[in-house]
C-alpha cells in the first residue's frame, strides 16, 4: 500500500479521496459515498509534510447518498485529519445531527458530547464510524 505522501505525490489527491470514499462505503452500508475537501489540503497531513504551523489538518465532507442514488445530507459525514507530533488524530462528527456524539480516534475511539466536549457512550449507530476511524487511520499511517 503506499503512502499518503505517494497517493498525494503521485495520481494526485483525488486518489486519496476516493480511497477515503471507499472505506466509507465498505463501512458504512449500504450507503455510498463522495469526498471533498472542506479546508486545509492532504499534503498537510502527510508524514514530515513542511506545513506552517496552523495548517498541519485537513478537514473532508463525505456526501452520502441512499444505495437507491438519492442524496441523504443527514448522513453526511466530517472527518478533520490532524497531526500532533508523529500522531494522526481524526475527529468524525454529523454535522447534520448536532444532537449525536463525535468520534475523537487517536490511538483509541473517545465519545464526545458536541456541546460540552464531556466523553460519552458510543451511540447505538458508532460502531460502523469506528470501523471507518480505524480503516482510515491504516490508509493514512501504513506503516504503524
Amino acid at each position: 500500500m503506499e503512502s499518503l505522501s505517494e497517493a498525494v505525490d503521485g495520481p494526485g489527491p483525488n486518489d486519496l479521496l476516493r480511497r477515503v470514499a471507499a472505506a466509507a462505503d465498505l463501512c458504512l452500508k449500504p450507503h455510498r459515498h463522495a469526498v471533498v475537501i472542506s479546508s486545509g489540503g492532504p499534503e498537510l497531513i502527510s508524514p514530515g509534510a513542511e506545513a506552517e504551523s496552523g495548517e498541519e489538518e485537513c478537514t473532508l465532507r463525505l456526501l452520502c447518498r441512499r444505495a437507491d442514488g438519492e442524496r441523504a445530507e443527514r448522513d453526511d459525514i466530517e472527518l478533520e485529519i490532524y497531526r500532533s507530533g508523529e500522531d494522526l488524530h481524526l475527529m468524525l462528527s454529523w454535522p447534520e445531527q448536532t444532537d449525536q456524539p463525535m468520534l475523537w480516534h487517536g490511538h483509541h475511539p473517545v465519545w464526545m458530547d458536541g456541546d460540552s466536549g464531556q466523553r460519552c457512550e458510543r451511540p447505538a449507530d458508532g460502531a460502523a464510524l469506528e470501523a471507518l476511524a480505524r480503516r482510515l487511520r491504516a490508509l493514512l499511517s501504513p506503516d504503524r
